[in-house]
């Protein structure tokens, strides 16, 4: 299992995919990261509405100190730009959400979701090609069945290797409103998918029908006070599942209790500090993710300035907050003039729920050891990408006297941030996305 990562671990520069200009194309914007279940593949999406996944190369004996690279193993177009005539609303093919589900068989079976319509894509290899056929030429034309005087047995003959991403099935028409979050139950059979009113569930069999689970969308529209954030199922309880709200509150429900579950098992919820209180109060405590923790017993939330770890067996407090940019605090005006301010930063747990990661500003991303209680900012950038190269910890000086090897806080890009992350599930290799490129990271191993 990975082990520590807060500052026992000195992670280094592994890859870095995606084009070096500073001129970026909208398209290649990446929208979400996210490993498998064995880590082996890693997928991306992005706002071109593609799908690419990197495979994990074997390690190599010979050289056990450099683990196996992340190299394309397969590129698709999972959506494509929409129009909604009803509405005259034009829906866009950035990729929001992309789940895997667990391995079956030999094929790998992937969720991939824009704002209104889920798909299931396949993704399986192919290395033989059927040859001597008896109604068809090698090349494909058919052969007139008079001149047949032979029959021949079909064999099966290698070929190189092509990995085919094929739509098995596809989930549309059930969301009025932009999907933010798509959840596989821990049943492998069912996932839910929420927007910013509505939790819907689906079965992966049935793309006809989905039922409405959770629904707090107002008589009147103008009573609007909230909306739904993130979703997400429990790891192992397939009856729970989490939705966190614009408030700052997550709600847990129960789906034995009733059908629609309007009314939650359990509310988490802060009281807010009146010392802390200002304009962007609620701006800021609006929860942008929420993740379980592999063993089930705590999930980890994100607001705009922290992280909050959270037992589900207490609701009236997070059992552990991180600040993750509180220098930011007196800047928050001028980042609500430039909308920085609802950006919506991703969370994640290391493989033995030991360590959470999120992103920051400038490129900057933000560990917490829960353990040691020990936290450190690393960069994902070109100047540090030579192979190998060990990340220096950054330093953001908030105010006051800087010091040499401090960053000043208004020297920050807020235009370079990491948005998305994610750890390898057993061992110490994270992904992070910095606008269109995405950086692996591991840990140095002496």
């Amino acid at each position: 299992m990975a082990g520590g990562g807060g500052n026992d671990v000195q992670w280094c520069f592994s890859q870095v995919k995606g084009a070096i200009d500073d001129d970026v194309a909208e398209a290649d914007i990446i929208s979400t990261v996210e490993f498998n279940h064995s880590g082996e593949l890693l997928a991306t999406g992005d706002k071109g509405g593609r799908v690419v996944i990197f495979q994990q190369e074997p390690e190599n004996k010979s050289q056990p100190q450099c683990r196996g690279e992340y190299n394309v193993y397969s590129t698709f177009q999972s959506h494509e730009p929409e129009f909604d005539y009803l509405k005259s609303l034009e829906i866009e093919e950035k990729i929001n959400k992309i789940r895997w589900l667990p391995q079956k068989n030999a094929a790998q079976f992937l969720l991939s979701t824009n704002d209104k319509t889920i798909k299931l894509w396949k993704i399986s290899e192919r290395d033989k090609r059927p040859e001597g056929y008896n109604l068809k030429e090698e090349d494909g034309r058919y052969r007139d069945p008079t001149t047949v005087t032979t029959l021949r047995v079909p064999v099966f003959r290698p070929m190189d290797l092509m990995v085919e991403a094929s739509p098995r099935r596809v989930f549309a028409n059930a969301h009025t409103y932009h999907i933010n979050s798509i959840s596989v139950n821990s049943d492998y059979e069912t996932y839910l998918s929420a927007d910013d009113l509505r939790v819907n569930l689906w079965h992966l069999e049935i793309t006809d029908r989905s039922f409405n689970i959770v629904d707090i969308k107002p008589a009147n529209m103008e009573e609007l006070t909230e909306v739904i954030t993130a979703a997400e199922f429990h790891p192992n309880q397939c009856n729970t599942f989490v939705y966190s709200s614009s408030k700052g509150t997550i709600r847990l429900c129960d789906m034995r209790a009733s059908a629609l579950c309007d009314k939650h098992s359990k509310l988490f919820e802060e009281p807010e500090d009146p010392s802390n209180r200002s304009f962007f109060s609620e701006i800021i405590s609006s929860i942008s993710d929420v993740k379980f923790s592999h063993n089930g017993r705590y999930m980890m939330t994100r607001d705009y300035l922290s992280v909050k770890i959270w037992d589900l067996n207490m609701e009236s407090r997070p059992v552990e907050t991180y600040q993750v940019h509180e220098y930011l605090r007196s800047k928050l005006c001028s980042l609500y003039e430039n909308d920085c301010i609802f950006d919506k930063f991703e969370c994640c747990w290391n493989g033995n729920d030991s360590v959470v990661m999120t992103g920051s500003y400038n490129n900057f991303f933000r560990m917490f050891d829960r353990g040691q209680k020990k936290d450190v900012t690393l960069e994902a950038s070109r100047e540090s990408s030579k192979p190998r190269a060990v990340l220096k910890p950054r330093k953001v000086c908030g105010g006051g006297k800087r010091k040499k090897d401090e960053i000043s806080v208004d020297s920050l890009d807020f235009n370079k941030k990491i948005l998305h992350t994610a750890w390898h599930p057993q061992e110490n290799i994270i992904a992070v996305a910095t606008t269109n490129n995405l950086y692996i990271f591991q840990d140095k191993l002496n």
